[in-house]
């Protein structure tokens, strides 16, 4: 790799917006928050819209909705007539 093109590589806290979950990750990204950490250190925060502890793939709480009705609804109000 060449040396001063890449940006730092280190420890951020992301939080979860929505539920307040963190969890610490290797990133690029700053922050000018920061949040002490379990291990007393303090990390730059980045705060996220959604993580695996809000998202309904991950929780089980997905809608399904009955692709059939869907359909029948769509095209009863831009189908071809």
């Amino acid at each position: 790799m060449k040396q001063g093109i890449h940006p730092d590589y280190h420890l951020v806290v992301f939080e979860d917006s929505a539920t307040g979950y963190k969890f610490i990750s290797g990133s690029t990204a700053t922050s000018r928050e920061t949040v002490k950490w379990e291990d007393g250190n303090e990390y730059p925060l980045i705060r996220v819209e959604v993580t695996s502890d809000s998202h309904p793939f991950y929780t089980g709480k997905q809608k399904f909705t009955q692709a059939d009705g869907a359909v029948d609804k769509f095209n009863k109000k831009y189908g071809l007539k």
